[in-house]
Parts: structure tokens; sequence; C-alpha cells
């Protein structure tokens, strides 16, 4: 059975598994591996368990005349947490669950590419949590985030990076894009970043001055 090991302080990721397409299982692994707390998501249990994971939480609204009892002992000692909260998403409740436990970051995986409307609302919805949580989502193509208000990092030459807006950003600028972006104002379904790259090794800044702007770094 692939574990994980108990990071000191909960100083890295947690790590959520979704419901969405599944990741490879190399990726899967690189973010158990230090990962202090595994949380998965009713709907995707079965799939989990066929992949032999330790898993330390188990949420959701068990619905369907979901039996959350064969668990127990497979999965011992797994915490069973029942939100039935109709008005959040599964995904929403578990950033909820990490924020009460003050874990401050958490990687999520199977988040997209299963159906539309759930991928992007999970995409979406990460903006809602960023006074709280620092949340990165994964799969084999891109890895999803939202940015501060300056955002400073090293990536090489021709990695593809599209600035996703949720709703309007304002006052955005860029060093180091091949399409550099000055005062630009972006929104989301008439003007976006997609499909932009970097034009050197070194570092690319991007900076806003209003609004919820999302980075994905992309991988064709």
């Amino acid at each position: 059975m692939s574990s994980h090991h108990i990071v000191r302080d909960d100083q890295e990721p947690a790590l959520i598994i979704a419901n969405g397409a599944a990741c490879s299982v190399d990726l899967l692994h690189q973010l158990l591996e230090w990962s202090p707390i595994v949380i998965v998501l009713d709907a995707a249990i079965e799939r989990v368990l066929q992949l032999e994971i330790k898993i330390d939480v188990l949420l959701g609204d068990f619905d369907r005349d979901f039996d959350v009892s064969k668990y127990k002992e497979s999965q011992f000692p797994i915490e069973i947490v029942h939100a039935p909260d109709q008005n959040k998403t599964d995904l929403e409740k578990a950033f909820d669950y990490l924020i009460e436990r003050k874990i401050p970051s958490v990687n999520v995986v199977w988040a997209t590419g299963k159906r539309a409307d759930h991928t992007i609302t999970n995409i979406t919805n990460i903006v809602r949590y960023r006074e709280f949580l620092k949340i990165v989502i994964f799969d084999d193509h891109s890895r999803i985030y939202q940015l501060p208000k300056v955002f400073k990092k090293w990536f090489s030459a021709q990695t593809p990076l599209s600035l996703i807006p949720i709703g309007r950003v304002t006052g955005i600028y860029s060093e180091n894009l091949f399409y550099p972006l000055q005062n630009e104002t972006l929104v989301i379904g008439y003007k976006t970043g997609s499909s932009n790259h970097v034009s050197k090794d070194g570092i690319v800044t991007i900076e806003h001055s209003d609004g919820d702007l999302v980075l994905m770094e992309c991988v064709d």
C-alpha cells in the first residue's frame, strides 16, 4: 500500500483527490510523498483504493446509499467527515476542513477533465479561499493557482503560461513574457491572457492592481 510521510508542523501541502479525470501515477506519487494529510472525496474512493493509497480523510455528502463502514477497517485509522451541505461542492467542503485545522496549503488532483462544469467550478472557486488557503490544482498538462498582486518566478524559455481572469482584472503588467502586458485589463469571456509563453530563461514578473488572476503553467 502506497503511503505518505507525516511532515512536522504541516509545512508541506495537504493533498485532495477529487473525482475528475485521473492524473498519471507518477504525478500522484510525487504529490503524495511529502503530504501530511490525504483527503479523498467520496465519489472517488473506489478509484483511489484501486491504487492502494493510504487515506487519512474520507469526505463528502455520502448520498446514494453510500456505505462508509466498509472503509473504516481497511483504511484504519481513517477519519470520516460527513459534509451534507448542498450549497457547496465536496471540494469546497474539503477546503473548509483544511482551513478549520489551520493547514495553510493544499495540492488538488483529479479536479479537471472529466466534466466541463465541474472543471470550471473547481478552478474558479479557488479565488474564494485566497485569504485562507494556498491552492494549486494539478493535472498531467497544467499547474493552476491564483496569483498575488506581485508574482515573480523563474521559468525556462518557451514555457506556456496562460493568465485567466476570474471576472475582471485591471492594471496587469508583465516582464519576460513573449506577449507583454502593459496596464492591461482582462475580462473572462471577453479578453484573456491565454497561450502566452516565457521569452527567455529567467524570472517572469506579473503584477496586477485589482481582481482575481489565475495562472496556468501548461504542458502541451
